[in-house]
């Protein structure tokens, strides 16, 4: 009963908050006349004659089914296959009867407590950006998620999340195993549940907001750098395993790579690895887990001294349906990630005043998805490590005054799908704490509350 009495509080307080968050989804309409990360593409939809809402709660959040049609290669389908028998001397074809293309264009404007030094406020993002998908069943057995980005700021497109596979069923112990092969070029990316960086909340960020400066190297520094090779498993629909290895793969570079003008060059190969549990019983569903990688690189060039990287995470989602609230979801995800570091190529550089260091990072998320349509969440953020002065210095906005990485904060967030391929979403970050200090923390007089921000996106994905 006590148990009870916590869901349904946990519950209430979520939908409160989200009461809070309505008046801003109704400025948001004001704001445009038409109704970044996507996972969610019309192309899958096309290829298996089924909604989003099918594999999606609020994408990107993946249903069971999305888990399961993205961990056997995307190769569910519900559409004509043009195909033709193998024989003694020709190949078997099986192929689409259509190319597996998509779409999203996304617009916004960001608006901070207080302006940056010199810079307009509430400047339009039209687009933000826009996604071209190559998403869907290659073969029976292959199948990926290829995504280009035009980005507004940089003003040209780009390779965006790539997430190629090639999967098969089989047995072991008398249960089904679900087996393949991937490649991918952003580490999480290829993962099944939404408590890890490439998928992780928040589903939408502002471009030009500013945000703490220390992160640990699998929380987006190496996100599409890098190439991935790896196999996953999936064992009676319960244990998880996945272990990959990654180079760098710098976009724009000439080959032979000599890394010149990028932070990070992988020397050798970086290993990565996952494990997970999941669990259905009743309305409830829990997945833990646990990821890491390990990156020796070295800083604008492949020869020379390094930095090595071992990030060690654990991760949780948990997920409460409730039948008596018309299947209403309350979801609860987290994650946290501890780094260490060694920095004999910043130290020898001067750019770091000890070789030694640590990172930590924690996420906690709550979310209620009211059917398909509004989902409110709220996230506690906080990143601890140890000072630097000469890793972090102090920057007009993006510095440390003290050299602490240190920055903690909240994320309030209001999703609406007023039909299942539009998005409008609210999103105000609050900071308690930013790159170390709450007032005068980069040396030049700003405050964290400063750099709070309301950022409002449309997104159209077709």
């Amino acid at each position: 009963m006590a148990k009870a009495k916590r869901v349904y509080f946990n519950y209430k307080l979520t939908c409160w908050i989200s009461s809070l968050l309505l008046p801003v989804a109704a400025l948001l309409a004001l704001f445009v006349f038409i109704p970044h990360r996507a996972s969610a593409v019309p192309s899958f939809s096309r290829q298996t004659g089924l909604p989003c809402s099918a594999c999606h709660i609020d994408p990107p959040e993946l249903t069971p089914l999305g888990r399961e049609f993205k961990l056997n290669g995307y190769t569910m389908t519900g559409i004509k296959v043009i195909s033709a028998k193998a024989g003694k001397s020709t190949p078997g074809l099986s192929l689409l009867s259509y190319l597996p293309l998509s779409a999203a264009l996304e617009m916004s404007t960001t608006g901070l407590n207080k302006p940056e030094p010199g810079s307009s406020n509430w400047d339009y993002s039209l687009p933000q950006d826009v996604g071209l998908f190559l998403a869907g069943a290659f073969t029976p057995h292959a199948g990926g998620f290829i995504q280009a980005t035009y980005d507004a700021q940089d003003d040209h497109f780009s390779w965006d999340n790539t997430d190629i596979r090639y999967a098969r069923t089989g047995t072991l112990g008398n249960k089904e195993i679900v087996y393949g092969l991937d490649m991918n070029n952003n580490p999480t990316v290829e993962d099944l549940w939404n408590d890890t960086p490439a998928w992780g909340f928040p589903w939408v960020a502002s471009p030009s907001a500013p945000t703490p400066t220390a992160t640990p190297i699998i929380d987006g520094p190496l996100a599409q750098d890098v190439a991935g090779f790896g196999a996953y498993a999936m064992w009676d629909n319960h244990l998880y395993g996945d272990a990959a290895v990654y180079r760098s793969a710098h976009l724009g570079q000439p080959l032979p790579n000599t890394g010149d003008g990028f932070e990070y060059n992988i020397r050798g190969a970086a290993p990565y690895w996952r494990f997970a549990w999941q669990q259905t019983m009743g309305n409830s569903f829990l997945e833990v887990g646990t990821y890491g990688m390990h990156v020796d690189s070295s800083p604008l060039t492949v020869v020379g001294p390094t930095n090595t990287y071992t990030d060690v995470a654990f991760d949780s989602e948990f997920e409460q349906t409730l039948p008596k609230l018309h299947n209403d979801i309350v979801s609860i995800d987290t994650t946290y990630i501890h780094e260490n570091s060694d920095l004999n190529a910043f130290s020898d550089l001067g750019d770091a005043s000890l070789i030694a260091h640590h990172l930590n990072t924690f996420t906690l998320t709550g979310l209620c998805h009211f059917g398909y349509r509004y989902a409110p969440g709220i996230e506690y953020f906080v990143t601890t490590g140890n000072p630097d002065p000469l890793l972090y210095s102090p920057a007009a906005v993006g510095g440390s005054r003290n050299g602490s990485p240190n920055s903690q904060g909240f994320l309030f967030n209001f999703t609406y799908w007023p039909v299942q391929n539009v998005r409008l979403a609210a999103q105000y970050t609050a900071y308690t704490t930013f790159n170390g200090a709450g007032i005068n923390y980069d040396g030049f007089g700003r405050k964290a509350s400063n750099n709070n921000s309301l950022y409002l996106d449309v997104g159209l994905i077709f």
